[in-house]
């Protein structure tokens, strides 16, 4: 029972040793993270910043294997009935390569609280950020998604 023992912790020990290059060559392809914002929805009525990370990649033509997007939202219009939003649009493409649209919206109806958020996406052409402030609702409206222009926070050409 004790050999059994120790040649299942010489194996285990065996294992993450084993594993512990990989895990740091991964660790360091990823880029510092970069800090975007703050920015603000028509008459500063909200405000996001917060930070991207996108992994390393080798030829600039291929969109990044990963990105990392956190950060926070924060509502500065004192009426309970109006939120400050956060909206983000990536595009991704998919194994046979074809591209595709993912949407993220973030909400905070508080004055002055933070709404905090992170997501990751993996093989990512371009994330982009919009931020309202508008009535509570439960999704932002098309107003708030088409009008105006969205803000590029990461390319995967640039």
């Amino acid at each position: 029972m004790t050999l059994t023992r120790s040649l299942a912790g010489i194996t285990l020990a065996a294992g993450i040793l084993a594993l512990a290059p990989i895990a740091t060559a991964t660790a360091a392809q990823a880029a510092p993270a970069k800090p975007w914002g703050p920015y603000y929805a028509a008459g500063s009525k909200a405000k996001t910043s917060g930070s991207l990370t996108a992994a390393a990649k080798n030829d600039p033509s291929l969109p990044a294997p990963y990105v990392k997007v956190a950060g926070s939202v924060t509502s500065l219009n004192r009426k309970a009935s109006t939120c400050g939003w956060a909206l983000f649009r990536v595009s991704y493409f998919d194994s046979a390569n074809q591209p595709h649209l993912a949407y993220r919206n973030y909400r905070t109806c508080s004055y002055g609280a933070k709404k905090q958020f992170a997501f990751t996406i993996k093989n990512v052409g371009e994330v982009e950020l919009k931020v309202c402030s508008e009535a509570k609702a439960a999704k932002p409206s098309l107003n708030c998604q088409y009008a105006g222009t969205w803000k590029t926070l990461y390319a995967y050409y640039k």
